[in-house]
């Protein structure tokens, strides 16, 4: 739509400083506020059936009620807006959703969902009216950054008694070759005394190994971690020897999960439901001596067929049996990454809708806003009853330090 000159002139009558148009209660932030509110109503007409001025259809009972004033904050500071309501208060307004306290956050949320920065400009023109440059929404993504060096960064607990590890591949543009490969994101959630679940950081890196996690373990170390009692990884190469030179007394446990999936892989796809449950009875058994007969009964059965399976469990076995040491209520939370595969379900969902990522940055932003939501749905374990007991006999001070 263009805008006519006669409009311009009219709009800019009484002009005199650069503070009657660009100030606190200039003439910009007076449009920006009235163009808000009516797309506000916009919303309530589609919501309601019927535009402001008409009579409701026959029948309907809800209908409008007045307004509420509404305190946002945006690139233009602080504003007060008349946000509509309706009788039995079922409008939720998409442009300023309930609770939400900055109009920047519209942005964020929907790159938070995956969209990329093209996307969100085509979205919000198409709903709203709003044209808002690349330009503008990556710097409104940007500040993301800030939130993410700060979270990364600040002071985490003294213990914690389970942390999990975990990698998912994401494809980024090389800065120097221009070509997309494709690199890990780590994440490490921790759970504390109480049972609560916090996911402690985050990392992009195109290799992994023992280097690579020893620099992990010292940035905990940094920030105030004095001893981790069992760390539950998926596989990840020279963790072990990692942690344990940063944390000495530290159980490393694999999951028995991404063990088991890693056996299917040598297996025909006829065979994998018998094959895994042929392995069930290793993890199920109730001591490791129980344990290693069954997975001797194991190569018996299939080593002919699949002689790579077991040899690949003994490889891992000082990793399998700690687990062994706690009863099944606890051996739940501690031998599979269950806690952090739901975490890992989030972030998927929201990298599924792109193809690759032109920086690491962006990249990082979408991982740290998926985890954002997910800390937000609940962080409490819920097979923790247990295991706190189970903990402090086995771990004694360390507990409770």
């Amino acid at each position: 739509m263009t805008i006519s000159d006669q409009l311009i002139e009219e709009l800019l009558k009484g002009y005199e400083r650069p503070e009657d148009l660009l100030g606190e209660a200039g003439l910009l932030k007076d449009l920006k506020v009235r163009l808000m509110e009516r797309m506000l109503g916009g919303e309530l007409t589609a919501h309601l059936g019927y535009e402001a001025r008409d009579k409701p259809p026959e029948g309907q009972d809800n209908r409008r009620n007045g307004t509420t004033r509404k305190r946002v904050k945006g690139e233009s500071g602080e504003m007060s807006l008349a946000v509509p309501r309706d009788r039995d208060g079922s409008f939720a307004p998409e442009l300023v959703k309930k609770g939400q306290t900055r109009i920047d956050e519209k942005i964020i949320a929907l790159y938070a969902r995956g969209m990329s920065v093209r996307d969100i400009q085509g979205h919000l023109e198409d709903l709203y009216g709003l044209k808002a440059s690349p330009d503008l929404i990556s710097r409104v993504t940007d500040a993301v950054l800030d939130e993410v060096r700060t979270w990364q960064g600040r002071a985490l607990d003294r213990v914690y008694p389970l942390v999990f590890f975990a990698a998912l591949r994401v494809k980024i543009r090389d800065p120097d070759s221009r070509l997309v490969k494709n690199k890990a994101v780590y994440v490490a959630l921790g759970v504390d005394r109480e049972g609560q679940r916090e996911v402690l950081g985050l990392w992009i890196a195109e290799n992994e190994g023992a280097k690579f996690w020893l620099s992990i373990m010292n940035e905990f170390r940094n920030r105030g971690v004095q001893d981790i009692l069992i760390s539950v990884v998926d596989g990840l190469k020279g963790f072990p020897e990692a942690i344990t030179a940063a944390f000495p007394d530290a159980l490393v446990q694999t999951c028995i999960v991404h063990l088991v999936r890693h056996s299917m892989n040598f297996g025909n796809w006829k065979d994998r439901k018998a094959v895994a449950a042929a392995l069930r009875p290793i993890y199920e058994a109730a001591t490791a001596e129980l344990a290693a007969d069954q997975l001797d009964r194991f190569e018996e059965q299939w080593g002919a067929k699949y002689p790579s399976i077991a040899p690949a469990w003994r490889r891992a076995w000082t990793e399998v049996i700690p687990f062994f040491a706690f009863p099944l209520s606890v051996r739940k939370i501690i031998y599979t990454t269950n806690a952090i595969e739901s975490l890992n379900r989030v972030i998927r969902k929201s990298l599924k809708t792109r193809g690759s990522f032109p920086t690491e940055d962006a990249a990082l932003k979408l991982v740290y806003l998926a985890i954002r939501n997910f800390e937000k749905k609940g962080r409490a374990v819920r097979e923790w009853v247990a295991a706190p007991k189970q903990f402090a006999i086995m771990f004694g001070e360390r507990v409770t330090a």
